[in-house]
């Protein structure tokens, strides 16, 4: 245990505190049990130890990465156990994926010492995990979804900058824009940059190897992460990667699946199970209508990317500017937490009530004319005027 004490207090010296995601004042850091889920790269790990070193005793905290080699010749209950017996009151457990059976685990180590706080975090692919432990009860759940634009900059620029709620760029944008224009005069040129390089907080020490680290993730993802909650062959993550790069070069389109799938040399019903893997892997969204219920068996309208760093990395010279602009429009939505689905004239349905049509500066109103509370979301656009509103500004809302 010494050592991994002596691991965990040297990785807490490096650990900043002036940047913060959005989402660390919204948990409930009092509960007894919470579970922090997103993609890997999001910042997970950092958010834990940024609420550690600023809130918690250090002689009764252990902050452990499930993923260390220690776990695999040493049992977990038995070490929580120890270190309650040495005082210890506050478990911080990073990876939890990766440890096997991991639920009963926490649920042995949440039942058998109530004076522990635990504070868990885990890939996304945790809902795929079966276990006989139900932590329904027990764990209250947070999602960290990517860096928004307005993190990115914050983060990037060292500054701070409002976050608005969806009403407010709908209807009162043109008053928005110019504290925001004052902080960050160039900002279309970020813009820009955020689309390429910007989802991941790690592009602060990775930016000159930005799109190979992106490709590393995927990797990771597919070949390690996924396995773990999911039976699958090698064959199929070959064709999982395969099925990323042909979305990454499509137009926002509605997918053909047979077609698709003939591409990835599947079956139909193992590429909708594939689109589900990949959705749940919070590499892609897959967009439905509001009818729709969420099957596996029920084909997505349209699939994206989860968001426009993929399409970057993995599309290269192969980009379509319209799918960029739809991808960042609704990774921002969905990720502040607004029900997105299709609509019947323009591109998204937001919240059920709002229709907006993606596109450029010169984007018209002829495809949503005389349908009630409907907006352009402009690209290349610094200012909006009326109910086109410039994209960019959709980046604000988390």
């Amino acid at each position: 245990m010494e050592a991994l004490i002596n691991r965990f207090r040297n990785l807490l010296l490096s650990v900043k505190t002036d940047f913060k995601r959005g989402q660390y004042n919204d948990i409930n850091w009092n509960g007894r049990a919470i579970c922090i889920l997103g993609a890997r790269g999001t910042g997970k790990s950092t958010l834990m130890l940024q609420y550690l070193k600023e809130n918690l005793p250090l002689d009764r905290s252990l902050y452990l990465s499930l993923d260390d080699l220690y776990f695999k010749q040493n049992d977990l209950v038995a070490l929580a156990e120890r270190f309650y017996q040495l005082g210890g009151r506050y478990l911080l457990l990073d990876e939890v994926h990766k440890y096997y059976d991991w639920q009963n685990a926490v649920k042995n180590i949440y039942d058998f010492y109530p004076e522990f706080k635990l504070i868990i975090s885990g890939s996304s692919i945790l809902t795929l995990q079966k276990s006989q432990a139900d932590l329904s009860r027990r764990l209250v759940y947070y999602e960290l979804p990517e860096l928004s634009f307005r993190e990115y900059l914050s983060l990037k620029l060292k500054i701070k900058l409002e976050k608005y709620d969806l009403a407010q760029v709908l209807t009162t944008h043109q008053t928005l824009i110019d504290p925001i224009v004052a902080s960050v005069p160039d900002i279309m040129l970020h813009f820009e940059q955020y689309k390429k390089i910007g989802a991941y907080p790690f592009f602060l020490k990775e930016e000159k190897d930005y799109v190979s680290k992106i490709n590393q993730l995927i990797n990771v993802i597919i070949d390690y992460d996924l396995p773990e909650g999911k039976d699958i062959t090698s064959s199929t993550q070959s064709k999982l990667k395969k099925l990323l790069y042909i979305l990454s070069t499509s137009v926002p389109f509605s997918p053909n699946i047979s077609k698709i799938a003939e591409k990835t040399e599947t079956t139909r019903p193992r590429l909708l199970e594939m689109l589900h893997l990949l959705e749940v892997s919070k590499l892609i969204i897959n967009l439905r209508s509001s009818s729709k219920g969420i099957s596996l068996m029920n084909k997505p309208d349209k699939i994206y990317l989860a968001n426009t760093n993929l399409i970057h990395a993995l599309a290269l010279e192969n980009q379509n500017q319209g799918n960029i602009r739809e991808t960042f429009f609704i990774n921002q939505l969905k990720n502040s937490g607004a029900l997105v689905t299709t609509a019947k004239s323009g591109d998204f349905l937001v919240n059920d009530k709002f229709e907006i049509e993606i596109g450029g500066k010169n984007k018209t109103f002829d495809q949503i004319a005389n349908i009630p509370n409907s907006y352009i979301a402009a690209d290349e656009m610094l200012y909006g005027i009326g109910n086109k509103i410039p994209l960019y500004l959709f980046g604000f809302l988390y």
